[in-house]
């Protein structure tokens, strides 16, 4: 029986010291920072849903202190750092990785999931440039949370950011005859990622959920993967029962122009995603399924999927956070 391979690996890791180029807001729940580095033209983009450590400098300081490791020593020489000097250190994948060069060649897929080559990057930029997404959480009273998000916001030209590149999560077995994603707003730039990277043949499915329609964006899916857009502000909570007592296969047709099936009324970040994977009541075996975002999505996904027929070793799942 094939089984899912590992997580693919950089062949050569960096340590990167980048600078911020930009930083926009592309919609109500997402900040977008571009970033150059002397030496970003040597990281390896891989497509898909290629992920790193992210290191911020200490708020207030004038430098930026980073491991030197590669390997997993890296994490005993941030720890060694002095604590007022540690730098903040968080996870996220790459949005759009773009090449320096007049072609503007975009990243490759090296050899995971389906096989296919990754999207061409926007040309002409003189320096490599990487887009990192980050997603904007707010409290009670509106007021933003989270360190990185919080960086973000306020990130000028200039300000100082480092990167240890960590590779590739989604890993489909060659002979996958589907391709199924699930995740919420955290899980967006790797969603991108992969259906950018995947075959022009592939056949599948997304359920890709947002805080609210101005957070839908265009993705470069295969024809043959329908996408359903999940939107958290359009509907009430008693949707959310009525959504999750449907039943039809995995794969099922769904608006991909993205018709709303989210909604309000309390309803926690990843529940409408579940909640539209678990009205879909079969998966064939051969399958291979990526399950990301809030833990309770992550893991109650993969239980579906396995009760659905779908084996173990054919479900990727990974809790980006927990509410």
């Amino acid at each position: 029986m094939s089984t899912r391979r590992p997580p693919v690996k950089p062949a050569d890791p960096r340590v990167h010291r980048l600078e911020v180029l930009r930083s926009e807001r592309v919609s109500p729940s997402f900040q977008r920072v571009t970033v150059v580095g002397d030496d970003l033209h040597e990281f390896g983009g891989m497509g898909f849903d290629q992920w790193f450590r992210l290191f911020l400098p200490v708020p207030g300081s004038d430098s930026l202190r980073l491991p030197r490791a590669t390997t997993s020593l890296w994490y005993a020489q941030y720890l060694a750092i002095p604590e007022a000097e540690r730098p903040h250190c968080a996870n996220y994948t790459v949005r759009e990785f773009r090449p320096a060069g007049p072609a503007g060649a975009g990243a490759g897929a090296a050899g995971a999931g389906a096989g296919a080559a990754g999207a061409a990057g926007a040309g002409g930029a003189s320096r490599a440039e990487l887009d990192i997404d980050f997603v904007l959480h707010r409290g009670g009273s509106g007021e933003l949370e989270g360190g990185a998000a919080i960086w973000a916001c306020a990130a000028r030209p200039g300000d100082a950011l480092g990167l240890l590149d960590q590779g590739v999560l989604f890993n489909a077995p060659d002979d996958a005859t589907e391709i199924h994603l699930v995740a919420d707003e955290t899980g967006l730039p790797g969603t991108e990622g992969i259906v950018r990277s995947l075959h022009r043949a592939s056949v599948g499915s997304v359920i890709q959920e947002v805080p609210t329609r101005a957070d839908v964006r265009p993705l470069d899916a295969p024809d043959g993967v329908e996408v359903t857009w999940v939107v958290r502000d359009e509907l009430d909570a008693r949707a959310l029962g009525a959504l999750g007592s449907g039943s039809r296969p995995l794969g099922g047709h769904d608006d991909a122009d993205g018709r709303a099936v989210g909604g309000a009324g309390g309803v926690a970040p990843g529940e409408w995603a579940l909640a539209a994977l678990l009205s879909r009541s079969a998966a064939d075996p051969r399958a291979y399924a990526y399950v990301v975002g809030e833990s309770a999505l992550a893991t109650g996904g993969r239980r579906h999927l396995h009760a659905a027929g779908l084996p173990k070793n054919r479900i990727t799942f990974s809790g980006y956070w927990k509410r």
